[in-house]
């Protein structure tokens, strides 16, 4: 039986502006990371909690392995 490789989330090294969070996530969901930078700086903005999600994903999210 062929065995399919589970997919996970990392923190991109190569989309990388602060800690590769939004790189790692766009990645994982397969859109533009400028997508998901944007959403974040809109969360910031309207709601707030973003900043406090971006920062516990950054010590929780695994960096990609090389």
């Amino acid at each position: 039986m062929d065995q399919q490789q589970a997919k996970r989330l990392y923190r991109s090294r190569t989309e990388r502006r602060i800690s590769g969070v939004c790189g790692g996530l766009a990645d994982y969901f397969n859109v533009d990371p400028s997508l998901v930078r944007l959403i974040f700086v809109l969360g910031l903005l309207l709601v707030g909690g973003t900043f406090w999600a971006y920062i516990i994903m950054m010590i929780v999210i695994p960096e990609e392995p090389l």
